[in-house]
Parts: structure tokens; C-alpha cells; sequence
């Protein structure tokens, strides 16, 4: 796969002036890493959303900056709360000759058969992994088809995971991606009301043997 391109330029405004920066359609950024002084850039921000729309955390970057080229993996991005606007993003220079540890998103591919012929129900555990690599292997997200899961109680592990040469996983490959199981069947109780002896009120009862009294003496 190709690796993207972001340009990038020196930024001079810090602090609360960074308002004025994303005014501009500039988006406030950083690098640091290897044998590189951390330093503040700033971003176009049309460029820099479409760039990062797909991005993870294992995607690699060219960052063109002052006539140079960095690779650089996305560490942080921060966005609007509201309007999910790209709001600052940190970049981390890394070396191509030195493994690095990244975590790396898993997407589920199709439909499982035992979901749809067999009424079962999907359930997703592991989401992502950690695996460590050199900078040029790493995958930004790892794709697997469910159409494998056929029965009822079959399931996907961390070991059913396609990876390619040079690539370590760190998180356990015993470790559940996807299983189908039954349906739970709702059970409804139904509620048996209990009767309830309705007592007199005491004056209805004194009323009563009042009347009682008076037709024994007529």
C-alpha cells in the first residue's frame, strides 16, 4: 500500500492564538520521535480530514515538512465535541530500521451464515490488537471475513487473524474476536394476582348491627 503524504509547515502561533490559526483553516499539530526536537506545526485543515478520515493509530505517513520527509505515525487526534471538527493532532516520527508496538483496529468482513439461516447472534469481543513490527509492515487494520462462522457456537480467535510477514502479536491468540451463539429466548412470567378478602368498613359493621338490634325489638 502506498504510503499518504501530508504537508505540513512551522508554526509560530501557540496558546489561545491557535484560535485564530483554525479560523484560518489551519489545524494546530506536533511532532516528536526519533532523533527529532519536538517541534509545532500547523496543518491544512481540508487536506489534514481527508487524510486522517481512515486513519489508526498503526497508519503509515509521509510529513513533508521543510524539505524533508518524516514517517510518521498518528499518536493523537483531537476533535470538536460537537461538531467533530479536527481540533489538534500529534504525530511521532518513528525509525524504519526499529520495531514499534502500535495497536490495530480489526474489521469484521460479510455476514455469518449461522446469523442468518440459523437465527444466531453475532458477538464481538477483541476489537483490536497490539502487535509490534518495523514501520513498514504494519497494517493500519486487519480484515477477516465472518463468513466462516457456519454453526452455532463457532468463533474467531486472535490466532484466526490474517497478518503478514513480520508481524508480532502481542495480545493473547486465545484471545475471542467473534462468536455466534443462540438467540435468548425472553421468557414472560405471567402474574397471578392474589385475591384479596375485602374486610368491612368497622362503621358499616356498627350500622349493620344497629339495624339488626332495632328489628329485634320491633
Amino acid at each position: 500500500m502506498a504510503v499518504q503524504q501530508i504537508q505540513a509547515e512551522p508554526r509560530k502561533v501557540t496558546g489561545k492564538q491557535v484560535k485564530a490559526l483554525r479560523r484560518a483553516g489551519l489545524i494546530p499539530a506536533v511532532i516528536y520521535g526519533a532523533g527529532l526536537t519536538p517541534m509545532a506545526i500547523e496543518l491544512k485543515a481540508r487536506d489534514a480530514e481527508k487524510a486522517l478520515v481512515r486513519a489508526t493509530g498503526a497508519t503509515l505517513f509521509d510529513l513533508a515538512l521543510g524539505g524533508e520527509t518524516h514517517k510518521v505515525l498518528v499518536r493523537e487526534v483531537q476533535r470538536g465535541s460537537i461538531r467533530r471538527d479536527l481540533r489538534h493532532v500529534d504525530f511521532l516520527k518513528v525509525a524504519m530500521d526499529q520495531l514499534i508496538r502500535a495497536v490495530v483496529p480489526i474489521e469484521l468482513m460479510g455476514e455469518a451464515p449461522a446469523v442468518k439461516t440459523l437465527g444466531g447472534v453475532l458477538v464481538t469481543s477483541v476489537q483490536a490488537i497490539e502487535v509490534e513490527a518495523l514501520p513498514a509492515d504494519l497494517p493500519d487494520r486487519i480484515s477477516i471475513s465472518i463468513e466462516t462462522l457456519e454453526k452455532i457456537d463457532d468463533k474467531i480467535t486472535v490466532a484466526d487473524l490474517p497478518l503478514g510477514k513480520g508481524v508480532k502479536v502481542l495480545t493473547s491468540p486465545e484471545d475471542v474476536v467473534a462468536r455466534v451463539i443462540y438467540q435468548a429466548v425472553e421468557v414472560v412470567e405471567e402474574v397471578v394476582k392474589e385475591a384479596v378478602a375485602v374486610t368491612a368498613e368497622p362503621e358499616v359493621i356498627a350500622r349493620k348491627k344497629e339495624e339488626d338490634e332495632e328489628e329485634e325489638a320491633e
